[in-house]
């Protein structure tokens, strides 16, 4: 084993690498001729190779298309530049969404209406960019049931005590209650100070 292919776990691709030790050296036009030939051999095994690769991953593939009016999700990554308008986080999503697409630019390429924050974008984004929508009709909320406050905020009541549990924090216990909130919603958990969940809702540990 020559030191270039136990560094590289592969044999060097020279002439002078291509023959075992022992063997007879070529030489002149012999040597032209046998290394056009051993390019071309690894030239046809490298085509295969990436054409039967290519089969594998097109049966697993199938086109994505998307018709206007369609909602989908955009990719975050810099190629689409959503990520540098976004704010700075150490948690971005990975998609943000979802958005219509408003037409078909080309063949693999669509515009996509963009909101007031995103203006600074181009509208225009590769189909790899994109993942589609689903509709669930579960996600949408009725307007008439959702009562929105003056700070945009939506009203929910405690539903009842879920668990508890005593937190020390600096030498001192402070107890906990998991409450169970309800509201237009749907459900919610959280943790808070007994002694508030006491002082403003009594009637929970009756």
């Amino acid at each position: 084993m020559t030191p270039f292919e136990a560094l590289y776990g592969r044999r060097c691709r020279t002439p002078l690498c291509w023959f075992e030790s022992g063997e007879s050296v070529v030489l002149g036009p012999d040597l032209v001729h046998e290394t056009t030939e051993k390019v071309k051999l690894i030239r046809e095994k490298m085509k295969a190779s990436q054409s039967r690769q290519k089969s594998y991953h097109d049966e697993r593939r199938k086109a994505l298309e998307f018709q206007e009016g369609d909602h989908v999700f955009l990719r975050v990554t810099p190629l689409t530049g959503v990520g540098r308008a976004l704010k700075s986080r150490k948690l971005t999503p990975k998609f943000i969404g979802p958005y219509q697409i408003s037409k078909r630019v080309g063949t693999v390429a669509y515009r996509v209406g963009l909101p007031p924050h995103l203006s600074n974008m181009h509208d225009v984004f590769h189909v790899s960019q994109l993942r589609k929508y689903v509709a669930d009709p579960s996600h949408v909320i009725p307007k008439d049931d959702v009562q929105v406050r003056d700070n945009l905020t939506v009203e929910t009541m405690p539903l009842r005590i879920d668990d508890r549990k005593v937190k020390s924090l600096r030498g001192k216990e402070i107890p906990l209650v998991r409450v169970v909130w309800g509201g237009a919603t749907g459900e919610s958990l959280t943790w808070e100070l007994e002694s508030k969940m006491r002082e403003s809702y009594p009637e929970l540990f009756v």
